[in-house]
């Protein structure tokens, strides 16, 4: 029995002899977990001054202003004939004039799609042709698309506001 009580002492000190080796993985940072996986920056070229576009695009902003003004008269109409057709049932006389009224906003609406898509176009061709984005032609695409946002909001809230036919 001394002599196994002798030994336990000698199994333990080879033990940590063995875990002194090193077999054990080292805490240490391995070089997979400090490289970045984040994606490279890729740098936009910017784009050069194109006169055409310039033009197109100020010629964008121009209709578009027309057309809000426009549409805002008409609707200021639409508002005064929803507000007269409010007692009126569907098909009566002041519930046709409010529809009708209601249809003139649809042509601007129309305008000013037809605007945004054409914008949209000459984009998508400059980013077919690999070229960068032209901030005056985004610029005019945002005004676009914020004018045709406000046309299609306006009219959603006249409609509702007639009864239904």
């Amino acid at each position: 029995m001394i002599r196994y009580a002798a030994l336990v002492p000698a199994l333990l000190l080879m033990g940590c002899a063995e875990y002194a080796k090193g077999r054990f993985p080292s805490l240490q940072p391995r070089p997979i977990e400090s490289r970045s996986d984040a994606e490279p920056v890729v740098e936009t070229p910017a784009a050069a001054p194109d006169p055409t576009l310039d033009a197109k695009a100020a010629e964008a902003k121009t209709k578009i202003a027309a057309t809000h003004a426009g549409f805002a008269t008409a609707a200021a109409r639409a508002t005064s004939a929803a507000a007269a057709a409010k007692g009126d049932g569907a098909g009566g006389e002041r519930w046709i004039a409010a529809q009708s009224a209601l249809a003139d906003l649809d042509v601007y609406r129309a305008d000013s799609s037809t605007l945004l898509t054409d914008l949209q176009e000459a984009s998508l061709q400059r980013a077919a042709g690999g070229q960068p984005p032209y901030p005056a032609l985004e610029d005019a695409v945002i005004a676009a698309q914020a004018e045709l946002d406000a046309e299609t909001a306006a009219i959603g809230t006249l409609s509702a506001q007639l009864p239904q036919g």
